[in-house]
């Protein structure tokens, strides 16, 4: 039995940490590395930071010099968080028969805001007989698929909320400048009235796919954004924010059900809150029969999260029937502890 061959699409600080956690994995090889700029023509051990010993060499390539027609089972696409920016990334890969795993927030559950281009990538990967898969530790895990599961043994659900109080700082520059790290509270104003702060990406992905999952119809979707200034300097590896400045976002997303607020998100999140003493934790709150109340204190670092879901989610993609999927359609998430070649369906969908 082959090896699960893997692409690897964008080597920050997410992709690099899935490249290191698959080369310690058994029956899987990295069999190509695609980023930008100064990475082109390295070694992507060298761009990870790890030893080569006796592995075959992978260097850091153009899209189209890396990827082939079947060249690999899966592609791990790192490199956006809006399924718009990511579409022709998506589109090429998976015209190539090759299977995708994107870390894009708004890919959770791109029907929620971009019901077209789902339907697009949805034909585009029947068409070639591959799956794509959007996920994450939030969106993805936290704050909807573990909300989902914890519904499952409610006789009924009256409201619902999902809080998680997290550290930004094992993430890279994008999702630094995506939450302000480092502005001045004038600019975080002037970026909230132009629309041009993203905060946090995914309320409406997480809120949706719970109602889809439970049977709720979400008639709307309210977001709010504040700043987390700080009283003193913090230094994350990819962030710095100096007292008076943004450390950090503290958002709420709210979805209303026949005109009441049904599912409430409360996501504050900074660089380095151990420092200011902020305790870190993952919450569900489930108003019914019985109610629940589950606390995970502190969170599941972020980071590690991401880097895991994706990774850990190969088999279910390569397993799972052609099409867009989510992660309330393919089976639920573990560890791959094994050979990751003994979870592949040898019955799986034969790409043509």
């Amino acid at each position: 039995m082959q090896n699960v061959k893997v692409v690897i699409w964008g080597l920050g600080a997410m992709g690099s940490g899935m490249a290191r956690m698959l080369l310690n994995k058994k029956g899987v090889d990295i069999v190509g590395a695609i980023d930008i700029g100064n990475k082109l023509g390295k070694s992507m051990y060298e761009v990870i930071g790890v030893e080569r010993r006796g592995r075959a060499e992978v260097i850091v390539k153009t899209p189209e010099e890396t990827i082939t027609e079947k060249c690999a089972d899966v592609c791990l696409c790192v490199t956006d968080s809006f399924t718009s920016k990511a579409f022709d990334k998506f589109k090429f890969v998976m015209e190539n028969k090759i299977n995708v795993v994107s870390s894009a927030e708004e890919m959770a559950y791109p029907m929620a805001q971009e019901p077209e281009l789902s339907k697009k990538l949805d034909e585009i990967a029947k068409e070639n007989g591959v799956s794509i898969l959007g996920t994450g530790i939030n969106p993805g895990l936290i704050m909807d698929l573990l909300v989902v599961i914890m519904t499952g043994c409610c006789e009924s659900v009256d409201e619902i909320t999902a809080r998680r109080v997290n550290s930004l700082s094992p993430f890279g520059p994008t999702v630094m400048e995506e939450q302000g790290i480092g502005i001045s509270l004038d600019e975080f104003n002037r970026k909230v009235e132009t629309n041009s702060m993203s905060g946090h990406v995914g309320f409406p992905e997480s809120i949706s796919m719970i109602a889809d999952a439970i049977g709720w119809k979400v008639d709307k979707v309210e977001q709010t954004m504040e700043p987390i200034l700080t009283d003193v300097d913090r230094k994350s590896p990819y962030g710095f924010a100096k007292a008076g400045n943004v450390a950090g976002v503290a958002m709420k997303g709210f979805g209303y059900v026949d005109g009441k607020m049904k599912i409430e998100m409360d996501h504050p999140q900074q660089i380095e809150p151990e420092q200011v003493g902020v305790k870190t934790g993952d919450y569900v709150i489930i108003k019914g029969t019985p109610n629940i109340n589950m606390v995970n204190s502190p969170e599941v670092p972020g980071g590690i999260g991401t880097i895991a879901m994706c990774v850990n989610m190969i088999p279910q993609v390569i397993n799972s029937k052609p099409g867009l999927q989510t992660m309330i359609s393919l089976p639920v998430p573990r560890a791959i502890m094994g050979d990751m070649r003994e979870l592949i369906d040898p019955e799986r969908k034969v790409v043509k």
